[in-house]
């Protein structure tokens, strides 16, 4: 088949978690190394590659409403052929082109190494049903970076080992893997010579990094190395577990400019029963401890979590115990999303499973407290000068982040200068006012 697919082009809508869209950027780069033409517009492309996230309903279900619509492209013949890929079709093999026959080719995340041949293989017509091993899936390679110029994210690991009873991703995406480090220094250097100034880490836990190669945590040795690299700014953490947040980690995030202090730690609760029911580690006083000694090294940390309510036998006390715990810690960024029960888990068919309704008030009642932890915190901020990344200008006003922000999931600052300034440079701005979570302000010199 080589070089049947000279003159077609390929698109594809990467779903879910930026873990997934790191691998959708790998696939697109091998098929652009193939002669394919990457084309962003779904009636523009001869085949249509869907990156699915599997993980909760919410997500499984944009995933198949996704699939459904570029279905409909294919069914005016506006395009030649859809390609499946992602959590969804590692976890759904048989059923996604049993209830959507427009479906060419279901592949799981093994055969992401294999995408050019499965594309190729669609536009002749030729049906494809792949799922080799997981451990096939590419930890490395060159990517197609669908970020903003000025910022990428850095994957260092994929898989978990760690078994959250309501976590379906280590029968999707299999045992914890580390990227050799040579390779993600090699790869951090590469960003940096394309323009890269911000580098977001990820993996499915962070904190984890390494422990599989050397029999030890390397991610504060890893970011020794990182900060070495000319062009990097900054450097941003996510998805760290709260057990594995090293005294040396602490140490190098509060040593080094370059590092945010910024910091991800999904908590998941505070209660230790219901933690223990997510067989999950710690409670809400070693929490604190926790958070209080990071808050003492690391000057003005900025921390950023999500929890879970509604899970399988949480009580109004223990429901409680995370609000109280949410007030007294007072983070600086928060999500919440209901307990989603995911086949093949064990907490899929727990008993005392609580009603919809129940979930969605405790979410909202956590959700409205933190919107008042924020609106105090952002009254703080005014007057105060910050260090801006600027992501884009809206015709009036720039919109940035300062190093409290990450993109594409928290807030921003938006603000006025007298001149032209340049997408992905950095300035000074001072903090006028707020809306809502953004933070308003004009530069200053």
């Amino acid at each position: 088949m080589t070089n049947t697919n000279i003159s077609f082009s390929a698109g594809m809508i990467s779903l879910g978690c930026p873990k997934n869209q790191v691998d959708g950027e790998i696939m697109l780069k091998k098929l652009n190394e193939a002669g394919f033409n990457i084309v962003s517009e779904i009636e523009k492309s001869d085949v249509m590659i869907i990156n699915t996230c599997g993980f909760i309903d919410s997500a499984k279900q944009e995933a198949i409403e996704t699939i459904l619509e570029v279905a409909e492209y294919k069914k005016a013949n506006l395009i030649g052929a859809i390609v499946v890929t992602g959590c969804l079709a590692e976890r759904y093999q048989d059923e996604i082109k049993k209830e959507i026959p427009e479906v060419d080719a279901v592949v799981g995340i093994g055969a992401n190494a294999d995408i050019v041949r499965v594309c190729q293989k669609a536009l002749l017509g030729i049906e494809t049903s792949s799922f080799p091993n997981k451990c096939y899936l590419p930890l490395d390679g060159e990517r197609l970076v669908s970020t903003p110029s000025h910022w990428a994210y850095l994957k260092l690991s994929d898989g978990c080992d760690n078994k959250c009873s309501y976590c379906a991703i280590p029968a999707i995406r299999g045992k914890f893997r580390s990227r050799q480090p040579e390779e993600v220094i090699k790869e951090a250097k590469e960003l940096a010579q394309n323009g890269v100034k911000e580098l977001i880490l990820i993996a499915q836990d962070t904190t984890k990094y390494g422990y599989d190669l050397f029999g030890e945590y390397r991610l504060a040795a890893l970011l020794k190395e990182l900060v070495k690299i000319d062009g990097i700014h900054w450097i941003r953490l996510f998805y760290c577990y709260p057990q594995r947040i090293t005294d040396e980690l602490i140490d190098v995030i509060a040593a080094e400019d370059k590092i945010c202090n910024y910091i991800d730690i999904p908590l998941q609760h505070a209660s230790e029963s219901v933690l223990k029911a997510m067989n999950r580690v710690g409670n809400a006083d070693e929490y604190k401890a926790l958070f209080s000694k990071m808050r003492a090294k690391i000057p003005d940390l900025a921390l950023r979590t999500t929890f879970m309510v509604g899970f399988p036998g949480e009580t109004e006390d223990d429901f409680e115990t995370l609000c109280d715990f949410v007030n007294e810690v007072k983070f600086d960024k928060m999500g919440c999303f209901t307990f989603s029960p995911e086949e093949d888990t064990p907490a899929f068919d727990m008993d005392n499973q609580l009603d919809e309704e129940v979930k969605l008030h405790r979410q909202e009642i956590l959700m409205n407290n933190q919107y008042t932890i924020t609106e105090n915190s952002n009254k703080s901020r005014i007057g105060k000068v910050y260090e801006v990344v600027i992501d884009e200008f809206d015709g009036e006003n720039y919109i940035g982040r300062s190093y409290l922000d990450a993109p594409e999931i928290d807030s921003g600052i938006i603000f006025k200068s007298d001149s032209e300034l340049e997408i992905g440079s950095f300035v000074n701005v001072k903090i006028t006012d707020f809306d809502g979570y953004d933070l308003l302000g004009v530069k200053v010199d």
